[in-house]
């Protein structure tokens, strides 16, 4: 039923960019916030969710500070503290975990070919997982963990500080990160892992394969040209490469100006949940 619902959008070559949650994600998050304001108490009427929602989505994209939202979304004052309040209770990260299993009813979770990767990114205000960027004369900074399925969509995430090696990041990643249950992988379903030359080390080997994984990473010294019969599994790379280009387009990720890393995720997490809806009606 729901890939009936959706096979006629596959025409459509390029979705608008998302400027306000649209009807069909609205109906189905809806239920993970709380009451707006109970009967009978006293005071002004609240602002209403769906717009202090909007209003976190224009500061998502435009990159502008909370006291610049445009009033049509009520005061930056309340959407910040709407966005902290719905952060510190999970339901940012709720609202993912839903949006996957929407996906996974509609499109299937490609679990047979995963990809992680990292970005730099600086942080000068520093904080909780950030440090000395060794791409940016040492000043502060924070890494992205990204792990995406066969289609480019997030999985798992994860923050670390810039000094951190990528090797340290992917247990995080691939254990505590993960968004959604993953499944065991069998020989029938197997579970394929492409990472880059970063992760060449005994000790991602041996990760990958605790975890029922069928490595391919890239090994240092190694043409990136495949030879006559090599096979080219490290080359399904690229999705998650414009996985991360998806999410630099929200301009308020570009550089991380939140100390607690609490509000860095959860707008990450609100920037991944927009990624997924588009998988959804883009395939």
């Amino acid at each position: 039923m729901c890939q009936r619902k959706y096979r006629r959008r596959l025409k459509r070559t390029q979705l608008p960019t998302i400027w306000t949650i649209p009807d069909e994600m609205w109906r189905k998050i809806r239920p993970l916030l709380p009451p707006e304001k109970e009967p009978g108490t006293p005071g002004r009427p609240p602002v209403p969710f769906r717009q202090v929602l909007n209003g976190i989505l224009f500061v998502l994209r435009t990159g502008c500070h909370w006291k610049a939202l445009p009033r049509c979304y009520g005061s930056g004052s309340t959407a910040h503290r709407r966005f902290q309040q719905w952060t510190r209770a999970g339901i940012l990260a709720a609202i993912v975990k839903l949006m996957l299993r929407w996906y996974d009813r509609c499109r299937g979770i490609d679990w047979e070919w995963q990809a992680a990767d990292t970005n730099l990114l600086a942080a000068p205000l520093g904080g909780e997982a950030t440090g000395a960027n060794p791409t940016d004369l040492g000043k502060s900074g924070t890494k992205r963990h990204l792990l995406v399925d066969g289609r480019g969509t997030p999985l798992a995430v994860h923050l670390s500080g810039a000094h951190r090696h990528d090797l340290k990041g992917l247990r995080e990643l691939l254990g505590s990160g993960v968004l959604t249950p993953r499944p065991k992988p069998t020989e029938r379903a197997p579970q394929h892992l492409c990472l880059d030359k970063a992760y060449d080390a005994e000790e991602a080997d041996r990760l990958v394969e605790e975890l029922g994984y069928t490595g391919h990473i890239k090994r240092r010294g190694q043409n990136d040209e495949p030879g006559v019969g090599e096979p080219v599994y490290p080359a399904r790379r690229w999705k998650v490469e414009r996985s991360i280009s998806w999410f630099e387009n929200m301009r308020k990720l570009r550089i991380r100006w939140e100390k607690k890393v609490e509000n860095y995720r959860g707008l990450w997490l609100l920037a991944a949940a927009l990624i997924i809806y588009r998988r959804i009606v883009l395939g």
